[in-house]
């Protein structure tokens, strides 16, 4: 490992001006992502940026009805806050399904929005990858991609987000906000993340040295019914080879309102907003959900050995909102 510095900070415009002033320097939360990738040598920085006392470690009701989540937060409150479990229970479903306790209990919010992808071409830095090292190249095609993209990749990077977290927030419409020593400023979680393109390296749209401070979910009646399901190839601590997160409206049999987002099928947490088009104002039947899935893995280009992946997530689209569709009847 690099030998790096070491700076603890108290305040966010303190925060913000180290990394203006070393180019070299990382925020540092938990580390459950970014220590493993200096031990490997994928992230070599100069200096780490401790942001763990900064202000930003409560949850909070906003004005409007919504929830701001801060930066800070460990992924174990998040999934244990009364209001996160009441409001947008398939959020704290996410959270638990993701890692270990012990992990949990030192990963941040802001980190894993952040967290890179565990594609074995990325952290093996024998190995060429455009995403760790711009214009090497991609042998994620041509080799090892059971578990790698089936929606909006590119010749460029086949490689998919890690978070479960990120899938329920991108579903529930999540905003992050950030401190730069320009001022604040805020990305819908949707913008947030940057399509692969030829740029794969190019991961966010965040501002450079900007500081992620917290996460706003907007107020979402619908999220009070939701679900998140995760499918992988052990019981635990393992990343998904396919999860949805959906929350579902049902009135006298109809779909009044949706939200649907699906995980570890692209490059960032995955909106599927052609199957809320179809499922919006259709009845709540087996038979809406099934055309539903369809119409958003139409776009789906699976590799030789990832097809399994358009099944698999059709099959769990179609379960999730069933699920829902009959407790929405009880």
């Amino acid at each position: 490992m690099k030998e790096f510095g070491y700076q603890r900070v108290s305040d966010v415009a303190g925060a913000v001006a180290v990394l203006g002033a070393d180019p070299t320097a990382r925020f540092l939360g938990g580390g459950t992502n970014l220590v493993d990738l200096m031990k490997t040598g994928v992230e070599r920085p100069g200096r780490l940026v401790d942001v763990r006392q900064l202000p930003l470690d409560q949850i909070e009701p906003t004005s409007d009805g919504g929830l701001r989540i801060g930066a800070t937060v460990t992924n174990s409150d998040l999934a244990a806050h009364p209001e996160v479990r009441r409001r947008y229970p398939a959020l704290a479903q996410a959270v638990l399904a993701g890692a270990s306790g012990q992990l949990r209990n030192m990963a941040t919010v802001g980190g894993n929005l952040l967290q890179r992808t565990r594609c074995g071409y990325f952290t093996d830095v024998t190995k060429a990858c455009n995403k760790r090292a711009p214009g090497s190249g991609c042998p994620a095609v041509e080799g090892e991609h059971h578990n790698h993209a089936i929606l909006g990749a590119s010749e460029h990077c086949v490689a998919v987000h890690p978070s479960d977290m990120g899938v329920a927030l991108a579903a529930f419409d999540a905003v992050v906000t950030y401190e730069t020593a320009d001022g604040p400023g805020e990305l819908p979680l949707g913008w947030f993340y940057l399509p692969v393109g030829d740029t794969p390296h190019q991961e966010t749209a965040l501002p450079p040295g900007a500081l992620i401070t917290g996460v706003t979910l907007p107020p979402a009646p619908v999220a009070a019914r939701s679900r998140y399901r995760k499918v992988r190839e052990r019981a635990s601590y393992a990343f998904a080879i396919g999860s949805v997160a959906a929350a579902l409206d049902v009135r006298d049999g109809v779909v009044h309102d949706v939200r649907l987002a699906l995980g570890a099928v692209a490059s960032r947490p995955w909106r599927a907003r052609a199957a809320e088009r179809v499922l919006t104002g259709a009845p709540a039947d087996g038979g809406t959900f099934a055309a539903a899935a369809d119409a958003e893995l139409t776009a789906a280009r699976p590799l030789p050995r990832n097809g399994y992946k358009v099944t698999l997530m059709r099959n769990l689209v179609v379960a999730v909102l069933t699920e829902l569709a009959e407790e929405a009847t009880r």
